[in-house]
């Protein structure tokens, strides 16, 4: 039987690059260890800003961002996820993200948050229009109505708001990342794998 302790909090923005591939293959890596995906849903911009970083980091150094670009397009190919550069890059995920915070995390969150991957960083699709989040909730069997309705509620926009507070206090500095029961943390699509093998190490340990 899964204890409680066998989970791992996903972290992820909607503009991140490497977000995409992260939330395409966490599910059943993360499903062959036994852990569970808490997905949780955050925001970049206020944290950059904190460091006065008006956009990502990956537009203000051009050696980073290409670099980027070509390792993304090399992972999404390995998972065989198409892969195409949006335009502009970052995206606005704030409604986005909105929209994931107001459904539950109890698949309906995950399946919608692929979805809007897809959307982005496969389709060529603005994620910032609520058209485009509309048909992707249709497309998930929902009520688009009234999901943006709920999502547009103030105590939603302040669950988002806390969200990001709580990663700012976890010292999450981007995304995507991991944090493990115990606090740990793990940065990058790359670090999944460890960030499963602490979860299950620190649930085995005797308490």
């Amino acid at each position: 039987m899964q204890s409680a302790e066998e989970t791992i909090e996903f972290w992820y923005e909607f503009a991140s690059t490497y977000s995409y591939p992260a939330a395409m293959r966490v599910e059943a890596v993360a499903a062959e260890a036994g852990v569970s995906v808490l997905w949780r849903p955050f925001l970049l911009g206020p944290i950059f800003a904190a460091l006065g970083w008006s956009t990502s980091p990956f537009n203000l150094q051009p050696a980073k961002g290409a670099y980027m670009w070509h390792d993304v397009a090399r992972s999404c190919e390995k998972l065989g996820q198409t892969f195409r550069r949006p335009e502009p890059f970052p995206q606005n995920g704030l409604l986005a993200a909105r929209v994931a915070t107001a459904l539950p995390d109890d698949g309906a969150r995950a399946q919608f948050s692929r979805a809007v991957y897809r959307a982005e960083f496969a389709e060529e699709q603005t994620i910032s229009e609520p058209e485009v989040i509309a048909a992707l909730l249709a497309a998930q069997g929902l009520d688009a109505d009234s999901v943006l309705a709920q999502a547009a509620e103030p105590a939603n926009k302040q669950a988002l708001r806390a969200q990001t507070e709580a990663a700012q206090r976890h010292g999450i500095f981007g995304a995507p990342s991991w944090r493990t029961a115990d606090g740990e943390l793990f940065w990058g699509n790359d670090r999944l794998e460890e960030a499963l093998a602490w979860a299950q190490a620190t649930a085995a340990s005797p308490a």
